[in-house]
């Protein structure tokens, strides 16, 4: 298979291209140097020269509370430039595995979600990616659009990281304990976008996130417990810990699909990633 890999230079899109060549297939990654998805007329001549049997698109704008005050420009790559994508995967007759996320619900449940329950995103972030995943699915048919959440790893920003770096600055910190979801490391996650990109004909919405839930504050007791750093966390909530962008109150993913996304626990995750940190 001929896997394109769109975002490749980010913390998820260059461990697809690593996972897919791993696999042994032909992956070509493409990031802003090769072209700008935000372009129809760009989209379409690159993919159509790339000629791939599948793309996974891992490019998007992460900046989560950046977005609240340049919705605008979140949109034009979250909604529109997924939605390039798409039409130009559906013209080459590629099929298209769309990368979203838990924030295009609301946060207020107390089960798992589930493919089939109702969106509402609260931020800008969310109805961007919202807007994508409703442009991919009506540009191609041939389309798999899988909703991950708390996303870490190497080659990008990530919560273990930054805790890591803040307990090496302080003795410490306030973590919020009443937002639950599911980490993800990129490590699983990668190898399953490949896995998805190949499964031609099973098409829809898929969850795909770390085994397993938490909160904010159990991720960081385990963070330093794994990692031997002596920092004291306290709880805090998200009301004294205020941030431009809603974050939702509960993400933990669940399926409905069978077969669907399944990842192994978060913790194996964690441990994965901290041997492998620089």
């Amino acid at each position: 298979m001929k896997l394109l890999v769109t975002g490749a230079a980010g913390m998820l899109g260059h461990r697809v291209v690593g996972e897919a060549r791993a696999a042994g297939h032909e992956a070509v990654g493409a990031d802003l140097a090769e072209f700008d998805l935000t372009d129809p007329e760009a989209t379409r001549r690159f993919v159509a020269d790339a000629a791939p049997d599948a793309i996974v698109n891992c490019a998007a704008w992460t900046d989560v509370d950046g977005a609240e005050a340049k919705e605008d420009l979140a949109l034009a790559v979250n909604g529109d430039g997924a939605g390039n994508v798409a039409r130009a995967a559906a013209e080459v007759g590629a099929r298209i595995v769309q990368v979203s996320t838990d924030y295009v619900f609301d946060g207020n449940k107390a089960t798992p979600w589930v493919e089939s329950d109702p969106t509402g995103p609260e931020g800008a972030y969310g109805r961007t990616k919202l807007a994508g995943e409703q442009q991919v699915a009506a540009a191609c048919p041939e389309h798999a659009i899988v909703r991950t959440a708390w996303l870490f790893g190497v080659r990008g920003p990530n919560f273990v990281d930054t805790m890591l770096r803040l307990a090496g600055e302080r003795d410490e910190l306030s973590v919020v304990d009443d937002q639950v979801g599911c980490p993800t490391w990129a490590g699983h996650l990668a190898p399953a976008l490949v896995d998805m990109a190949e499964r031609r004909g099973d098409t829809g919405i898929f969850h795909g996130a770390g085994a397993g839930h938490c909160s904010w504050y159990e991720f960081a007791l385990a963070i330093f417990d794994r990692a031997g750093a002596d920092v004291r966390v306290l709880p805090t909530t998200s009301e004294a810990f205020q941030r431009p962008a809603p974050r939702p109150a509960w993400s933990v993913m669940g399926t409905e699909r069978a077969p669907g996304v399944r990842l192994p626990p978060w913790q194996e995750g964690l441990e994965g990633h901290l041997k492998e940190r620089p």
